[in-house]
C-alpha cells in the first residue's frame, strides 16, 4: 500500500485538495474555482465559506478516486493566508474543519501551515528547485497574487522554511489590479488568463509605465489609475492589457534589482497566480538563480501545503 500525505487549502477563489506521496511526488492536485458574479472583483467572506463548504464533499469525492492502494500519514491545512500575527480570513476555517473531520476519523495528524507558504512550496516543486532550496541557506520568494505582493526573505527550518518580509505593496496586490482593469474592461473576474492573451496580440508601442518602488516596495494604484486614463482614450483592449503586464513587469523587475543590492545573487522563486504570467516570465527570467512553477502550481492549489505536511511529518518521525 502506497502511503501518502493530503493538502486541503480553501483560499478566498479556490477550493484545493492534494495528495503527494512518501516520496514527495504529487500524485493529485485537485481544485474547484469559487463561482463569482458577473461584473464583480472578488467575493465577500460569507460567500467564500459557503462555496467551500458545497465544494468540499465534491472534491473529497473526487480525491477517493485517487485514494486505492494508498495510506494517508497525515493532513496539512492552509489555516491562515501568513505566518504572521493577527493573519486571519474566514474562508480558512471550512478548510480546517474539514482536515480535522478527516484526521479524527482516520486518527492520524493534522499540521497546519499558512495559504503562502503553500504558494512557495509548491512553486519549489514545480520549478524543480525545491531540493536545492531547501538546502540552501536562504533565498528570496515573490508571493504575486489577488490577495498578496509581497518579498520574502525565506530560510529553511526543516519543516519547509521561516520567512521575514523585506518587500511589499503599499496599497493595491498585483492581482487585484489586473481584475479591476480587466472587470473595467467588461471582462469576467478572474481576468488574468484573457488579459494575457489580449495582450498576446497587440504588438503597437506603449506608453512609458511610470512605475513606484522604493526601498524594494512598490506602489500599484497608479497602474489601476493609468490603465483607466488609457481604456478612456482608446478603448484598446490589447493594448491596455499589455501596458498591466509591462508596468507589473517593470515593478517586478525593480524589486528584483533591489534584492540583489542588499542580498546578493540569492536565488529567486516567484510564486502565486499572477507569476503564470508567460510574459512576466519572461521579463524577468534573464537573472541567474531564477525560478518559476508552471499555472497548476502557481494558482491557488493544495499540493504545497501537501508537500509541507510530508516534510513536517517526517522531521517529527
Amino acid at each position: 500500500m502506497t502511503e501518502c500525505f493530503l493538502g486541503i487549502d480553501t483560499s478566498n477563489y479556490t477550493t484545493s485538495a492534494a495528495l503527494c506521496s512518501f516520496d514527495g511526488e504529487v500524485i493529485a492536485n485537485l481544485k474547484i474555482p469559487l463561482p463569482v458574479r458577473e461584473g464583480e472583483c472578488g467575493l465577500r467572506q460569507s460567500d467564500a465559506v459557503f462555496s467551500h463548504v458545497r465544494n468540499l464533499p465534491s472534491i473529497m469525492e473526487q480525491l477517493r478516486a485517487q485514494l486505492p492502494e494508498k495510506k494517508i500519514l497525515a493532513v496539512g491545512v492552509s489555516a491562515f493566508p501568513r505566518r504572521a500575527e493577527g493573519s486571519y480570513m474566514p474562508c480558512f476555517l471550512a478548510g480546517r474543519a474539514a482536515a480535522e473531520s478527516f484526521a479524527a476519523a482516520l486518527q492520524i495528524p493534522v499540521f497546519t501551515f499558512s495559504h503562502q507558504e503553500g504558494h512557495i512550496m509548491a512553486a519549489l516543486y514545480a520549478s524543480g528547485a525545491g531540493e536545492r532550496l531547501l538546502s540552501a541557506e536562504r533565498f528570496a520568494a515573490f508571493h504575486v497574487s489577488g490577495g498578496t505582493t509581497e518579498v520574502l526573505l525565506s530560510t529553511p527550518d526543516g519543516n519547509g522554511f521561516s520567512v521575514e518580509l523585506i518587500g511589499k505593496t503599499e496599497d493595491l496586490n498585483a492581482g487585484q489590479a489586473i481584475d479591476r482593469v480587466g472587470v473595467m474592461m467588461g471582462l469576467r473576474f478572474p481576468c488574468g488568463r484573457e488579459m494575457e492573451m489580449l495582450a498576446n496580440t497587440f504588438s503597437g508601442k506603449l506608453p512609458k509605465p511610470r512605475i513606484s518602488v522604493k526601498d524594494g516596495s512598490c506602489n500599484l494604484s497608479g497602474l489601476q489609475n493609468l490603465s483607466e486614463k488609457l481604456w478612456r482614450e482608446t478603448a484598446d483592449k490589447p493594448m491596455v492589457s499589455a501596458f498591466v503586464f509591462s508596468f507589473l513587469g517593470e515593478t517586478l523587475a525593480a524589486m528584483t534589482a533591489h534584492i540583489d543590492a542588499c542580498y546578493g545573487n540569492l536565488p529567486i522563486v516567484y510564486a502565486g497566480g499572477v507569476m503564470s504570467n508567460v510574459g512576466l516570465q519572461r521579463r524577468l527570467c534573464s537573472r541567474e538563480n531564477t525560478y518559476f512553477a508552471e499555472a497548476s502550481f502557481s494558482s491557488d492549489n493544495a499540493a504545497g501545503t501537501a508537500l509541507l505536511c510530508r516534510a513536517r511529518y517526517l522531521r517529527k518521525s
